[in-house]
């Protein structure tokens, strides 16, 4: 097979400073399969020095967060971001206000924002009260999970059961969104939207199919990501204790959260040296995370557009899209929703950083609260 390579395009370092319509169509309108494609056209490019990958890294752990002083200037500092960025809890009413008479559609990252933050992926579960407060969200609203993790799920009619939900086959380690979610009412946008997937179920659960894959821009790179992905845990994995490299179909995550601080400039170069003869595949960096991405320009951000116009809302103005997310590449999505002047971007952060979302929330309980209020608005 020829090989392709990698350019290292980091993202910034994340710092630790500073509805009315009550439905929608089912199946929705599903133009868009060609801006799939022009969306995705253009090549990412960047480069990036070792120093930079290693604060960007160090950057992104909560430890280092939390060994920061919490007193004085720290204190002011949090007032300051919470003013500019405040609770979406506090601020419900307004952003009721906001939104009342207007198509209000919702999309959600997964970890971090519907489940805790763990040391092993394959353990980020969902609560049962989380299910169902994205249940309600769902009955009301189109609402979509975007995520990194791929969402590949099984054959939808082997496995719903008769309220919509899929039945567990006993195996709750199943790596994709879909798997943890188990809601085949939602859209789902895997492998940071370059996966995307139409409900498998009508909003009020009866079962009807309506599957389409709806866009998947990155498809060509399927083998090139089969192959650095058995690369990496020959060489990654197996040389550095603590590191898991996930593959998410069209992108991979190799995680460092249970890698020793002092093995992190190790593992950079290990993971380096396989991308290096890979010049179409990119690398970025999550909480805890690098990333490796097929060199095009697609992102959480081109999902949420893509979403917003199958959805037939793109050239609207009566539209009031809620993004949720914790990680900086929800920040994409951010950007978008800022840009067009629409609905709101929450990010969930117990510290203060730089970010494009209006506002925020602490953890994910503070999530599954601000979805049994936008559900209690609207029943």
């Amino acid at each position: 097979m020829t090989k392709h390579g990698v350019v290292l395009g980091p993202e910034d370092a994340v710092v630790a400073a500073a509805a009315a319509a009550r439905h929608f169509s089912f199946p929705p309108p599903r133009k868009g399969g060609e801006s799939c494609r022009k969306l995705a056209a253009q090549v990412d490019l960047g480069a990036a020095v070792m120093g930079s990958w290693l604060d960007s890294m160090k950057a992104s752990s909560p430890r280092h967060r939390l060994m920061a002083p919490l007193a004085g200037a720290a204190d002011a500092e949090h007032d300051d971001w919470m003013e500019r960025h405040p609770s979406a809890l506090d601020r419900f009413d307004a952003l009721a206000a906001a939104a009342k008479g207007k198509q209000v559609a919702v999309f959600l990252d997964y970890d971090g924002t519907l489940s805790p933050i763990v040391e092993d992926p394959d353990r980020a579960v969902m609560t049962d009260e989380m299910r169902e407060a994205v249940r309600g969200v769902a009955a009301r609203f189109p609402t979509a999970i975007v995520s990194g993790r791929c969402c590949d799920k099984p054959d939808p009619a082997a496995m719903l059961g008769g309220d919509g939900d899929v039945r567990d086959e006993g195996d709750d380690d199943d790596a994709d969104v879909f798997g943890f979610v188990r809601l085949a009412e939602l859209y789902y946008a895997g492998s940071h939207g370059m996966d995307i997937r139409g409900p498998t179920a009508d909003p009020n659960h009866h079962g009807k199919e309506a599957k389409s894959v709806l866009c998947q821009p990155a498809s060509e790179f399927l083998p090139v990501i089969e192959e650095v992905y058995g690369a990496l845990v020959e060489q990654v994995e197996a040389s550095i204790p603590g590191a898991k490299v996930e593959n998410n179909k069209f992108c991979l995550s190799v995680h460092f959260r249970c890698v020793e601080e002092a093995a992190w400039g190790e593992l950079f170069e290990q993971v380096r040296s396989v991308l290096k003869d890979y010049p179409g595949l990119r690398l970025t960096q999550g909480r805890k995370v690098l990333e490796v991405r097929p060199m095009i320009k697609w992102d959480k951000g081109k999902a949420l557009e893509f979403l917003l116009d199958s959805l037939g809302y793109a050239e609207r103005s009566d539209v009031f899209p809620i993004y949720i997310g914790d990680d900086r590449t929800d920040e994409d999505a951010f950007k978008v929703l800022r840009s067009r002047g629409q609905g709101a971007g929450i990010l969930v952060s117990k510290f203060p950083k730089e970010t494009s979302a209006s506002f925020s929330l602490r953890e994910p309980a503070e999530v599954r609260d601000f979805l049994r209020r936008l559900v209690d608005a609207n029943t």
